[in-house]
């Protein structure tokens, strides 16, 4: 069965968001044909001319270590790496390593010259289908792999049906590229089949294997075993001081004494008072429930492996229309919360939930799109695809997050156990480790350490055009990351409540969130040591899609810590005599 490939340079319609686009390219290949070696854009046997900006942007391209990308049979082209080393000083047998890089380099350079990678010797392994003996045998390509050359102009020699021939290897120089003056070359490829034992099912196994697997297993490992080990002392203190205090509270014959002292049991009739702006903290936290449910539903999907990356664009499709369709369970929470917090203006807190965080972040895309637009990059989010999101925002989003504000509204407010007085209580001088930024400073540690190996792998993911597919292993780091988030926020909020400081609704929803500033750190210190990005709209793309990530996962830690510390404080005093 012969078919006809065309290489598209990388990426598919689903992955438009990420800015990558599919473009079908002149290289010919057919199925388990070999070519020696075949010229590009050859026309009456004239080489190629690359005019004086055209030689300047290559070589900028170059010096700035550019990729190109290929697709054949929808699986992406990999340079292969083979890296030899000893196993001990005494010179025994070197052992072969084999790496796979995504994608091959542009060109190389030395000190002072530059160089284009102009001939692609092309890889292609398949794998024969078992069939019965009068049927035609079918072919399925199980791996691509390139070596790209840089052959000089003058050592290519070329026949009238485009056809070429290699030099030697010793006797070939590579092809320079003079940014000050024209330029002519030749691009040629070749093509190579060889016959492979991988089967379709597991073709896409040497993509997902190329970073070192051990270190990442032990990495995750260690961050579980540390997370639980300190969460299990943080509840051992907690409940046993809660205890305690609840039984001293209780003892009717102490309750003189016991109100003399300084304790959370003092502010009971302040800490169900409702903060200020209610409609504003109920919507940020209804933006967080609908980033919860999709983070949840969305690795947990991928985890099952329905979202693989042979699927290219489907994990972003797949975020996009369940954050869409989760409004209906945000705006459900946000309208109970606003109307416990004695709110009274459920259509106006049900546009501020739908319209809060999603305009955010389609402001921030869109300032930076129109960045890329004056760049004229493929990378930029067409027009079109912007009028879709915004038809899916107040298409689906906005009817659902105003379907669910107004059941939640119409639902019974949460029970709190104890009243609330008229008159506020007086709050203490507080002491200097109170202070909200030293408290984010200090509940973003644990949560961090739960995932910050992860963070890794996902911002490789994300610059470096890398693959991701542990899934298995960040769904653990997720359900890490709740235990922690919430274990820390009731430490955080008991402590407050002891200094008998009753403002915890806001304080406690930007604390929790602390972790997301180590992110913002982390992200620094990624673009500053690993990235080697120096001009300014590459740079402005980083720290504004960082922005993003920063705020999206203070909200998600935000909300989680808030509902934990909110559940503990009912529960505590719900637990305490209060005549």
């Amino acid at each position: 069965m012969m078919d006809c490939f065309s290489l598209s340079l990388f990426h598919v319609a689903g992955e438009v968001l990420r800015g990558d686009r599919i473009v079908n390219t002149p290289f010919q290949v057919l199925m388990n044909s070999e070519k020696k070696c075949e010229v590009l854009c050859y026309q009456l046997r004239k080489p190629v001319v690359l005019t004086v900006e055209q030689s300047k942007l290559v070589a900028e391209r170059i010096n700035e270590d550019y990729y190109v990308h290929l697709i054949a049979d929808n699986l992406p082209v990999a340079t292969r790496l083979e890296l030899y080393s000893n196993r001990d000083d005494e010179g025994k047998k070197k052992e072969k390593e084999v790496q796979f890089e995504h994608g091959y380099r542009l060109g190389f350079s030395d000190a002072t010259k530059i160089y284009l990678h102009n001939h692609l010797s092309f890889i292609l392994y398949y794998h024969r289908e078992d069939v019965e003996e009068d049927q035609e045998h079918n072919y399925r390509v199980v791996r691509f792999e390139v070596i790209p050359q840089s052959i000089r102009l003058e050592d290519l020699k070329v026949d009238e049906k485009n056809s070429c021939t290699l030099p030697d290897a010793a006797g070939s120089a590579p092809q320079e590229i003079d940014p000050t003056k024209e330029n002519q070359l030749l691009f040629t490829y070749s093509v190579h089949w060889e016959e492979s034992d991988i089967k379709w099912a597991s073709r896409w196994d040497t993509y997902l294997t190329m970073s070192d697997v051990q270190i990442h297993w032990f990495s995750i490992i260690n961050s579980v075993v540390v997370v639980f080990f300190l969460s299990g002392i943080l509840s051992m203190i907690i409940i046993r001081t809660l205890r305690k205090d609840i039984a001293n509270y209780n003892k009717e014959d102490d309750i003189e004494d016991t109100m003399e002292e300084s304790g959370w049991k003092l502010v009971h009739g302040d800490v169900f008072r409702p903060p200020q702006y209610p409609m504003i903290l109920s919507s940020l936290l209804g933006s967080g429930i609908q980033l919860f449910c999709m983070i949840l539903i969305v690795i947990f999907v991928a985890m099952l492996g329905m979202l693989s990356p042979s699927s290219r664009g489907a994990l972003m499709t797949t975020a996009c229309f369940l954050f869409m369709f989760m409004g209906v369970f945000g705006g459900f929470s946000a309208g109970r919360l606003y109307r416990t917090l004695k709110g009274h203006r459920w259509k106006k807190g049900a546009f501020c939930t739908a319209m809060l965080y999603p305009g955010v972040v389609f402001g921030i895309c869109f300032v930076l799109n129109c960045f890329i637009w004056g760049k004229h990059s493929s990378g930029a989010v067409p027009f079109p695809t912007m009028v879709a999101l915004l038809c899916m925002w107040f298409g689906i989003s906005l009817p659902l997050v105003y379907l669910g504000y107004y059941f939640g509204f119409r639902k019974q407010p949460y029970d709190n156990p104890v009243r609330t007085n008229q008159i506020p209580r007086q709050i203490p001088e507080q002491r200097w480790y109170m202070n909200r930024f030293v408290g984010i400073l200090m509940a973003g540690i644990l949560p961090f350490g739960a995932m910050f190996i992860e963070l890794f792998f996902i911002f490789s993911a994300i610059w470096e055009n890398q693959f991701y597919y542990l899934f298995g292993f960040l769904f653990l780091v997720f359900i890490i990351l709740v235990v922690s988030c919430s274990q820390i926020s009731i430490v955080m909020v008991y402590f407050q409540l002891c200094a008998e400081d009753y403002r915890w609704w806001w304080r406690n929803f930007l604390v929790s969130g602390g972790s997301a500033f180590y992110v913002l750190i982390y992200a620094i210190f990624y673009f500053v040591n690993k990235l080697d990005i120096v001009e300014f709209i590459p740079s402005l793309l980083y720290f504004g899609y960082t922005a993003l990530m920063v705020l999206s996962f203070w909200l998600l830690t935000g909300t989680i810590g808030f509902y934990a510390a909110y559940m503990f404080v009912r529960k505590i005093y719900a637990a305490v005599k209060i005549d």
